[in-house]
């Protein structure tokens, strides 16, 4: 008989999302608006990163197509003016920047008088003005990341804390009932798992977000670093003309 009064305490309880909201105290559901908002971030961050990722990647591709034909044909304005139209592209932004430089350069270099730049070297001057714009496009598109990464390493903690709580009321429930009735610690426990496991709802899809980002932030790097290796081959062998 007991043990089935035990059993209707449980019963007792509503154990549907409404209805765990409605048990949960004050702390426990700050918790879980503070969760929600970090998933609410994250998806709005990993939307618009898929979003610049995609434009990337389609514009560089136009991109590289319109520049090798500018390239045999040396016209360096046409390539800058078209690495203007593709303003989505971080290597459409590193190659105009280079292009810029080379030509400034050489204008440079034709000039004389009180302001003769002497020994300029075009090349160095070229991948310096490079370096700066593949930081430069390196921190934009990282851009978010770090919410993201804070996210995916915060949120199982936060998580925790909630559960500490809930298992923090499940035993002063049971203290305050006399040491008796699963209906006394059902309300604290459940609190308690809830919170732990939308800390990793949140977690999981985060760090894996994060990780992909990741690896197509590097993609981009490797793809800027190589154009930019041939753009300076490019000036080294027109200095020879």
């Amino acid at each position: 008989m007991e043990s089935l009064l035990l059993i209707a305490e449980g019963a007792a309880h509503d154990f549907s999302l409404g209805g765990m909201w409605a048990q949960m105290g004050l702390v426990a559901k700050l918790v879980l608006i503070l969760l929600c908002i970090q998933f609410v971030i994250t998806l709005a961050i990993a939307f618009e990163r898929m979003r610049v990722y995609s434009r990337a990647n389609s514009q560089g591709a136009a991109y590289i197509l319109k520049l090798q034909t500018f390239m045999n044909e040396r016209d360096h304005d046409s390539a800058i003016a078209a690495a203007k139209a593709h303003a989505d592209s971080p290597i459409a932004k590193l190659v105009g920047a280079g292009l810029k430089e080379y030509v400034s350069g050489l204008e440079a270099l034709e000039e004389e008088g009180p302001e003769d730049v002497g020994d300029f070297d075009v090349v160095d001057a070229v991948n310096r003005q490079m370096e700066r714009a593949k930081e430069r496009e390196t921190a934009n598109l990282k851009r978010g990341l770090g919410l993201v990464a804070t996210t995916g390493t915060t949120a199982p903690f936060i998580g925790l804390f909630g559960t500490v709580v809930g298992i923090i009321n499940a035993f002063a429930g049971l203290s305050g009932d006399g040491g008796g009735g699963l209906g006394a610690v059902a309300g604290g426990i459940s609190e308690a798992l809830f919170a732990t496991a939308v800390g990793l709802l949140v977690a999981i899809p985060a760090v894996a977000a994060y990780n992909y980002f990741t690896s197509r932030v590097l993609k981009l790097q490797i793809d800027m670093n190589d154009v930019a290796s041939e753009l300076i081959d490019y000036v080294l062998k027109e200095g020879r003309y």
